[in-house]
């Protein structure tokens, strides 16, 4: 009897515990009542990071249901109180102030959107804030600026259901922003009426606008950019594409010319057949592909990336406390430390005298970039979070992680190169995975890898009393490593390493001599 007793009372404890996680880390909530779908997200902070717990998409498509007074149908408001009864139920757990709810151009277009506004915050229990143009335009830049690791000039894009924004900043600082009445929805009413796809639908389109850009043109060339990027589900269905075709996911004009290409030779919405390309996205591609083309013609743009960050995420970063003030990039790796249980004080060790092999190198190796080392102080980092799981395959599992999980502050090129680094740390080496990467040639990631290798080697022991002094020399193909031979006496293991390794790095072609 006794002993169930106990068992209650640690159980009691246990789920007392339970509420009193939750209660230090609260949920957060935000809704954006768009064009073409409502979106939910609820996450929470762990680790100092952002944790998406839940997602909810729905096409409601209320932009389609606007009459040529600008009237929204009954049927149209009534999907999207069905949607919003869903929503509500899951807002129910969620404080209120850490709850944004916001509705963006087709309600600001409508005659009657007070009715759906007020109905909507009798089923949200909440209020619903109604955003402006160029308020919208700002909530998507912040969004990109929160998950992007960036401080250069940016042009930012985001092709809506009935608006298109665009903004030009630096950093947290907007310079240019508009919202201009053309998206997706009203413009596949408008120009590709019944489905039906042909160069005139196109070039109808795509020069209508062009006509609704020019007037902004002058201001924006006149600030500059040197990065452009856009999160809409035009540019996500693009870069789904691009990675079905394996290529990185980087939008140019020579591949919207492309799939308009394709489009046109489908000649229906209905027949539409591109590998990578969802039933769902395929509906609107071509009213988004027209736009994404006149903004590119407009704007003379070589290339777009793909952006992880847009209006949800900056309505829910600018909630989130103090955001603005930590490094994006510090923020993602110090999160997955703790989250994974990293052994911080090696991976400090790694990345010590992996940055210091890159420093003494960098200019004999013509690869003195910050981005470079910036990269490698990640993988460094990050080089045994595939622990957590077992040591048998960790690399694996490590290249797994980086693969799957948010990573706000990195692109998905930069995402690639060190997954592709955390996987080949140790033993056989791939050199086909590394020609494949979009950042960098075969030569230079190869050149990173060996240093992130060699490190590792040389901090073995995982004690800093126990690394060498050493000299470091090196041209082309070779690495010159001179470590003293009473150290080299006392770490025969790590010895025979670093003469293995030169086999390894032969893969590569490279190789490694090692003199005392």
């Amino acid at each position: 009897m006794a002993d169930r007793i106990e068992v209650v009372r640690r159980t009691t404890e246990t789920k007392s515990m339970s509420i009193n996680n939750n209660q230090a880390s609260p949920l957060y909530a935000v809704i954006d009542l768009g064009s073409n779908s409502f979106h939910m997200l609820i996450t929470r902070l762990v680790a100092d990071g952002v944790q998406t717990v839940d997602k909810v998409k729905r096409k409601v498509r209320l932009a389609s249901g606007l009459d040529s007074n600008n009237v929204l149908s009954n049927d149209a408001m009534s999907r999207g109180y069905e949607c919003l009864h869903f929503f509500a139920e899951r807002l129910q757990d969620i404080a209120p102030e850490n709850i944004r709810i916001v509705a963006t151009a087709t309600l600001r277009i409508a005659e009657n959107s007070a009715e759906f506004l007020t109905t909507a915050e009798t089923i949200l229990g909440t209020e619903v804030k109604l955003l402006s143009g160029v308020q919208e335009a700002k909530g998507i830049y912040l969004g990109v600026a929160h998950t992007r690791d960036c401080s250069a000039k940016r042009l930012v894009l985001d092709i809506g259901g009935a608006s298109t924004e665009i903004v030009v900043g630096e950093d947290f600082t907007i310079h240019h922003a508009i919202s201009l009445n053309m998206g997706c929805v009203t413009f596949n009413e408008q120009f590709f009426k019944g489905g039906k796809l042909s160069d005139n639908h196109f070039d109808l389109a795509i020069n209508h606008a062009k006509s609704n850009v020019l007037p902004y043109l002058a201001n924006y060339i006149d600030f500059g950019w040197q990065n452009v990027l856009g999160g809409s589900g035009t540019m996500q269905a693009l870069a789904e594409i691009l990675i079905h075709r394996k290529r990185p996911s980087i939008v140019t004009l020579d591949f919207l010319y492309e799939i308009k290409t394709l489009l046109i030779d489908a000649g229906t919405i209905e027949d539409i057949a591109i590998g990578g390309l969802t039933s769902e996205r395929k509906v609107v591609l071509a009213s988004g592909l027209a736009i994404l083309i006149a903004l590119f013609e407009s704007f003379e743009i070589d290339e777009l990336q793909l952006s992880s960050g847009a209006l949800r995420e900056g309505l829910l970063y600018e909630m989130l406390p103090d955001m603005r003030k930590v490094n994006i990039r510090a923020r993602t790796i110090d999160s997955l430390i703790e989250r994974f249980h990293i052994d911080d004080a090696h991976a400090n060790r790694v990345t010590q005298q992996a940055l210091h092999l890159f420093d003494e190198l960098a200019t004999q190796w013509q690869i003195d970039d910050s981005q470079l080392r910036s990269l490698l102080f990640s993988a460094c980092k990050l080089h045994e979070i595939g622990l957590l799981l077992s040591y048998k395959y960790h690399q694996l599992h490590g290249s797994y992680i980086i693969e799957h999980t948010d990573l706000p502050g990195f692109d998905q090129s930069e995402r690639q190169l060190i997954m592709l680094l955390v996987r080949q740390y140790r033993g056989d080496i791939s050199a086909e995975s590394l020609a494949n990467l979009a950042i960098t040639n075969l030569a230079t990631s190869a050149k990173l890898l060996s240093l992130l290798r060699l490190a590792v080697i040389l901090c073995r022991r995982r004690q800093d009393e126990a690394l060498p002094e050493y000299e470091l020399s090196a041209d082309n193909e070779t690495i010159r490593l001179c470590l003293p031979e009473t150290w080299i006496a006392k770490h025969p293991l790590i010895a025979d390493e670093l003469l293995q390794e030169n086999s390894h790095l032969a893969t590569l072609g490279l190789s490694l001599t090692i003199s005392c």
